[in-house]
């Protein structure tokens, strides 16, 4: 695991913007192709339209990215909460991506179905290799949850990788996520986290004793990839120690 600190939010935003440009350039060199798994809520929003400006949206062939969601709110998709507007907006839109390239969560089924549906489009992506994406970005609540994998909940106790449905009672509100196995296969794991808001989450994270049921983002361990953790000051100020 790889911890880098920033100064600020702009440093660390515009720092994780050229590690995802090196990584699209290494694998479509390598295979042709792309995928990346996308983080949503407020924190990488600025990230998106970094990317999706100049010069950065000249940096990547994007005709050979494939974009996935590690999860999505159970709302249709032009409400304001959605993981997909969100990303559609600031970045789907401005760089043109192709709906073929786009994975995206269909919320006009049930949970349930919803959740097996995504799990059978990444299976057929990956025509019968392992689930394994080149990218994968991640958040971090204030409550270390990342992804939908929340504390206390049924997901968290996955062993086999999957997309599931949860529920979060005291919002009374349902996700579909990709479950910890899933998203520890990929090849790169990146965590984006910036505010003085996130400073005790990030403690408890990567110093306290392992306990996954109160701090998910613990379960976060790629089998075979690396995990890099972007930082600002702020958001690392309670470790005690760094790399």
């Amino acid at each position: 695991m790889q911890i880098n600190i920033f100064q600020n939010e702009e440093e660390v935003i515009f720092a994780l913007a050229n590690y995802i440009v090196e990584s699209a350039k290494q694998s479509i060199a390598k295979q042709k192709k792309f995928s990346i798994v996308l983080s949503g809520g407020n924190s990488p929003k600025k990230l998106y339209g970094l990317l999706a400006s100049d010069p950065f949206r000249e940096k990547i062939e994007w005709e050979y990215v494939y974009f996935f969601f590690g999860d999505e709110r159970y709302v249709p998709s032009i409400d304001p909460e959605s993981n997909y507007g969100m990303v559609k907006t600031v970045f789907f839109d401005p760089l043109h991506i192709e709906e073929s390239h786009i994975f995206r969560v269909n919320t006009k089924l049930n949970t349930h179905a919803a959740a097996q549906q995504y799990a059978e489009l990444i299976s057929n992506y990956f025509a019968g290799k392992d689930w394994r994406f080149d990218l994968v970005l991640l958040g971090l609540g204030d409550n270390a949850h990342t992804a939908s994998l929340f504390p206390s909940t049924p997901v968290l106790l996955d062993t086999i990788p999957f997309v599931s449905s949860v529920f979060l009672e005291d919002k009374s509100v349902f996700r579909i996520t990709m479950n910890a196995p899933l998203l520890n296969q990929a090849h790169h794991i990146v965590f984006l986290v910036y505010g003085e808001s996130k400073a005790v989450a990030v403690q408890h994270v990567l110093e306290d004793a392992y306990n996954a049921d109160h701090f998910p983002a613990q379960l976060i361990a790629p089998q075979y990839g690396d995990l890099t953790w972007f930082l600002d000051t702020e958001a690392a100020s309670k470790l005690r120690k760094t790399n």
